[in-house]
This record gives C-alpha cells, structure tokens and sequence, in this order.
C-alpha cells in the first residue's frame, strides 16, 4: 500500500490536441495512484484508448496562482507543457491565446534580468578599465 502524502494536481489529456478530459484537484491527503488505475477509476476516461492520452501530475501547490488566475487551461501538444489563457484584465470578454505559466514567465524575466546586469557590470568595468588606463 502506498504512502498517504499530499496529492498534486492530475491532469489526462489527449495527446493529440492537448485537450483534458479529466482531472484530480489537489488533495490534502492521499495515496498517488497510477496511470492504470485512474482508467479504471475515472469515467471520463473510460472512452479513450490509454495510449492516446498523457497523464500530467504536478507538485501540491505548483502553478496555483496561475490556476487561481486563469481562465481555461490546455496542453501544448508538441511540448508537453501546460498553457493557460488569462482574462485580459481591460477587456475580460475578448479571447485571449494560451501561454506559459505567468510563473515560469516571471522566472524567465528574472534570470535574463539578472544576466543582463552582469552584462551591463562586465562593460561597465571594461570602460572604467579603458577611460583610467
């Protein structure tokens, strides 16, 4: 018998078009099941061949205020990668396209921030090198 352990969020979606067609919300308590299992649990999935669908889980808490914030969310079926669709905050009605995490944007934004002011240090120390030599 498995361990009873936080649960993350699952997700079952079709690998062709990254649709879900069936999902676990986070639990507080739990015993991870496996891809099998869930077949044989989830009637959603009882339509689906298992090899057309992908099982995604993730850590409890991951993307939460990208859940929290979205309105929809889908797979990207090529990379594997979850994408969310945020309301567009002056305009809520008018559709907007899938993307990353708004959290592994900010990541992103903060690592090429970071390296950026190595850069701009580097020529900075370069010049004071040049002007003082």
């Amino acid at each position: 018998m498995g361990k009873i352990e936080p649960l993350g969020r699952r997700f079952f979606w079709v690998k062709s078009t990254g649709n879900i067609v069936a999902q676990r919300s986070e639990m507080t308590a739990g015993i991870e099941s496996t891809k099998e299992e869930d077949f044989e649990v989830y009637i959603e999935l009882k339509p689906y061949d298992p090899e057309a669908i992908e099982m995604t889980t993730f850590e409890p808490g991951q993307y939460a205020e990208d859940f929290a914030q979205a309105k929809s969310w889908m797979f990207d079926p090529e990379t594997g990668k979850i994408l969310f669709v945020y309301p567009d905050p002056t305009d809520p009605e008018t559709p907007q396209e899938p993307q990353q995490p708004l959290t592994d944007q900010v990541t992103a934004l903060k690592t090429e921030n970071e390296s950026l002011k190595n850069r701009v240090s580097d020529v900075e120390m370069t010049l004071t090198e040049i002007l003082f030599s």
